[in-house]
């Protein structure tokens, strides 16, 4: 059965063409590639075999695979991990005790240099690394145990990529990030508290596809998912531009849907796909539900500021994505309110002959 390719088991599960050319489709969406590589993916995928996925959970909470978990079905997360081998995952395998650590060294031994190695949690230094052991071996010793065999790694969640929670000051494990011991392997950071499941299955599904990493941004996470700011997507940026922000989570202003800003909202320094790939089957997500993006797949969010305090100029410690342009946004926005007030109050101003200079000016 493993050795059937993609395309087999999928015909065996009575999966027609036309679904599996769906599925090639929404794939490609979802890594946002141009319809022309519908194709070439649906030719990969078809030859495609089930690869060995190794999960390994250290200093973490879970959450990134209770996230995976509440993918919806019928889905393409559903679909990829239908046909993924996934040997080894501390809380959704079978097996537990010696039998597990079996598990693995037999799945490592038998696809060694093939295996996709992904790691969830931050891994501790401190105390020789006995903060955190697993069968008797710490973070540090099965991570680098583990990831002398793999393919590639993905970093699943804010933990694994960047130190997370664990990293936090005064960060008492001396916990770090997978990138910061492991330096000889292709890693993909998919950052995230919790990540969002297709940013995860996407991944997967590009290196099911292809036989590599997708294209990465300077902070090693998929440019397809963080190319650009939760500032830019949010359905809020239109009140942000015209200087609508509202002033308490209970006001007129957050009733009406007004930009979070004023609230602490980092959408203009976070780089995530949270607004457009939502949550709970694309049902609604942070923003929409009235709490601004706190920031959960940068850097040290932790300890960038309060989540409840507006963007500063400068705002230190928000990693290497400070976004000089939505600090230059605000200063627009707030000018435009300026204007807007004083434009009604003298109806002789003339609105077009207004240079972004008079406003600045003016504000």
């Amino acid at each position: 059965m493993d050795d059937l390719s993609l395309g087999e088991r999928l015909r065996q599960r009575g999966v027609s063409r036309r679904g599996f050319m769906k599925f090639c489709a929404a794939t490609a969406s979802m890594m946002a590639l141009p319809p022309m590589m519908i194709p070439k993916i649906a030719a990969a995928l078809e030859q495609a075999k089930r690869p060995s996925v190794i999960w390994l959970s250290f200093q973490e909470c879970t959450g990134c695979t209770e996230s995976l978990t509440r993918s919806h079905a019928p889905s393409i997360e559903g679909l990829i991990f239908d046909h993924i081998s996934l040997d080894y995952h501390h809380t959704l395998q079978a097996a537990s005790g010696d039998a597990a650590e079996h598990a693995r060294e037999e799945a490592m031994q038998a696809n060694w240099g093939e295996y996709l190695l992904v790691v969830d949690g931050s891994i501790p230094l401190g105390a020789n690394g006995n903060y955190s052991a697993i069968a008797g071996i710490s973070n540090l010793d099965m991570l680098k145990e583990c990831a002398e065999g793999a393919a590639a790694i993905v970093s699943v969640g804010t933990c694994a990529a960047y130190g997370g929670l664990p990293m936090a000051n005064p960060n008492p494990t001396d916990a770090v990030a997978v990138a910061d011991i492991i330096d000889d392997k292709p890693i993909v950071n998919v950052p995230g508290c919790p990540p969002i499941p297709t940013v995860i299955t996407g991944v997967l599904a590009h290196f099911l596809t292809f036989g590599r990493l997708p294209e990465l941004d300077g902070l090693g996470r998929p440019k397809a998912f963080f190319g650009q700011s939760i500032h830019d997507r949010c359905y809020r940026r239109p009140f942000y531009e015209r200087g609508q922000f509202a002033e308490t989570f209970d006001d007129e202003g957050a009733r009406k849907g007004w930009c979070l800003f004023k609230l602490g909202c980092k959408g203009p320094t976070t780089y995530n796909a949270c607004a457009t790939a939502k949550w709970n089957e694309g049902t609604s997500w942070p923003v929409e539900a009235g709490h601004g993006c706190i920031g959960c797949s940068e850097p040290r969010f932790w300890d960038a500021g309060s989540f409840y305090q507006a963007l500063s100029v400068p705002f230190r410690d928000v990693g290497d994505t400070i976004l000089a342009a939505g600090t230059a946004g605000l200063a627009v926005g707030a000018a435009a309110a300026v204007w807007n007030r004083k434009r009604k109050a003298d109806a002789r101003e003339k609105r077009d002959t207004i240079t972004i200079k008079d406003l600045s000016k003016e504000s």
